[in-house]
């Protein structure tokens, strides 16, 4: 006679799940982007929802969860020393020494701008293709 108390093994995991399981790092994405459209205020919403999910789920969505919150820390790090350079030039501006200082902090802002589309376009890719962020610790993309 066998031994039928043993449970056969569990099924695969369904696309269903890994549709679910990426729901929120795109929703988060989404929310980076959209902050073009909203003066920066849905980003906050993205990245709060990074870091209460950051220590659930799987290791795919983990490094998009990581990638995320790095995106947005460095990129209001960034606006904040080139906003405070801006600054700088301004007052400087009235002895004209801050005119370069005032074109350089610019330049500084629009890159870092860019930077942070280019990062949140490239994440949201992975996301969307289900595949974890490669090296979500990276600087660049």
């Amino acid at each position: 006679m066998t031994d039928q108390t043993q449970l056969p093994p569990p099924p695969p995991p369904s696309s269903a799940a890994t549709a679910d399981e990426r729901t929120l790092p795109i929703v988060a994405y989404a929310l980076y982007l959209a902050g073009f459209l909203t003066g920066g205020l849905t980003p906050i919403i993205g990245v709060i929802i990074a870091h209460a999910s950051k220590d659930n789920g799987s290791a795919f969505v983990r490094s998009h969860y990581q990638f995320l919150i790095r995106t947005f820390w460095i990129t209001v790090l960034a606006l904040v020393a080139g906003s405070a350079a801006m600054a700088v030039g301004v007052v400087l501006s009235i002895i004209l020494i801050g005119v370069p200082i005032v074109m350089v902090a610019g330049l500084f802002l629009a890159v870092v701008v860019i930077w942070f589309a280019v990062r949140s376009v490239v994440g949201l890719v992975y996301a969307v293709q289900s595949q974890p962020y490669p090296n979500p610790e990276t600087w660049m993309v």
